[in-house]
């Protein structure tokens, strides 16, 4: 999310805009504080499931990896299951306006470059409705994982991007990242990774997804000190 020069400009074309996050018109969740979070579904371990369908897009939609684009990680991922959630297709179009719209609204609302998992959280809830819940330390663990995406949530996870090894990343890959679980097998787990545009559906060994999870620590050069965290988003419940 390093804004520098370039977001400056789309700031001001945005605003000038005066582009408006979505809205949702139904009731939300219960908010569940992120430092209780809910009980995870008692859905029996199986050793594989399909990836959820939830819509990909790159994070930078139309393969333009300037500055702006090669920190927009965080964004892309909420983006993504949030289209899951609604159901609406998500295309290059959509995935870049509503992208830039979500980068505006944050410098608006004094979001730093790179934001924690309880931020996105925070993030999710003011400016689409949803409520989240956050797991941490011992609840992060593969058999949870497995548990809450075969109960039909795709799972949010900060990362030690340069842990992960994707031979499609830049370079070394991004010392912080974020990433959307969707799926899994008897020895990967399915991801929408956004830091790449062969990101769909990318197949990571389990021990490597779970060794990299860790979240914003403020400087990347303590990433891997950060804290295991990950997060799933709740869809607004219609009254009957």
């Amino acid at each position: 999310m390093k804004r520098f020069l370039i977001a400056v400009g789309i700031l001001l074309e945005l605003t000038a805009c005066n582009p408006q996050p979505y809205s949702p018109t139904v009731p939300t969740l219960p908010t569940v504080p992120s430092s209780s979070p809910s009980p995870i579904s008692s859905v029996p371990s199986i050793s594989s499931f399909p990836p959820l369908p939830v819509p990909f897009s790159p994070q930078a939609p139309f393969a333009v990896w300037d500055p702006l684009h090669e920190e927009t990680c965080e964004e892309m991922s909420l983006i993504m299951v949030h289209h899951f959630l609604t159901g609406a297709p998500l295309t290059r179009e959509d995935a870049e306006g509503e992208l830039l719209a979500m980068v505006a609204w944050e410098m608006r609302n004094g979001y730093a470059v790179d934001v924690t998992i309880d931020e996105l959280a925070r993030i999710a809830k003011d400016y689409y409705g949803y409520d989240a819940t956050v797991y941490r330390g011992g609840d992060v663990t593969l058999k949870n994982i497995r548990r809450l995406i075969a109960d039909g949530s795709p799972v949010i996870v900060p990362a030690a991007g340069q842990m992960l090894g994707n031979p499609y990343f830049s370079g070394e890959g991004p010392p912080y990242h974020m990433l959307v679980l969707t799926g899994f097998d008897a020895t990967h787990i399915i991801t929408n990774d956004p830091g790449t545009r062969r990101g769909e559906e990318y197949r990571y060994p389990h021990a490597t997804v779970m060794d990299a999870i860790h979240d914003w620590t403020g400087d990347k050069e303590t990433i891997r000190e950060g804290e295991r965290a990950m997060m799933v988003l709740h869809s607004p419940r219609v009254s009957p």
